[in-house]
């Protein structure tokens, strides 16, 4: 059916939407959301008594270079879905293998997602570095709601279209 091919396109945008702002963001305001990477890197505010502070990061040069390489995957996140999301506009109508097929950037797009937001900011960030212990500087329940996200598109995406012609009603 064209609406549930459109439906699959609409939310491939909205997460391309979603990781465009979230790196326009990194970029446009580098400092405070540096300040989260660098707190986390740094491992300074989680519990007084634990015993992986040795983990820690301190090297400034470290913390911007972390903080650019999510920068960029997010910007790869949002182009992947961008460019997926028209790919599959332009075969909207087309048949079902062709539009099964199309669906290729979009996937890429949303598992490289998956993998920044569950890798890098869940177990990374959030079990490696400490990140849940911080008051202040705990993404995980946010990480956790993008990987929520982007694992009900994927999965809603990659389920295959049948043909158009097979539908009963208009």
């Amino acid at each position: 059916m064209v609406a549930i091919r459109a439906a699959k396109i609409a939310m491939v945008a909205a997460i391309a939407l979603h990781a465009t702002l979230v790196a326009f963001g990194n970029v446009t305001d580098y400092a405070t959301n540096f300040t989260f990477v660098r707190h986390v890197l740094s491992m300074d505010t989680i519990f007084k008594d634990a015993t992986i502070g040795y983990r820690a990061v301190a090297n400034p040069a470290l913390h911007h270079a972390a903080y650019t390489a999510i920068i960029a995957v997010e910007t790869m996140v949002a182009v992947l879905c961008w460019i997926g999301a028209f790919r599959l506009l332009r075969l909207l109508r087309a048949d079902a293998a062709a539009f099964n097929a199309g669906k290729a950037l979009a996937v890429m797009g949303l598992t490289l997602g998956l993998l920044l937001w569950q890798v890098g900011f869940i177990s990374i960030a959030g079990e490696w570095f400490g990140m849940w212990m911080s008051q202040q500087w705990n993404g995980v329940a946010s990480a956790s709601r993008i990987v929520a996200s982007l694992f009900g598109v994927l999965i809603f995406l990659v389920l295959c279209d049948q043909e158009l012609s097979q539908r009963t009603t208009g």
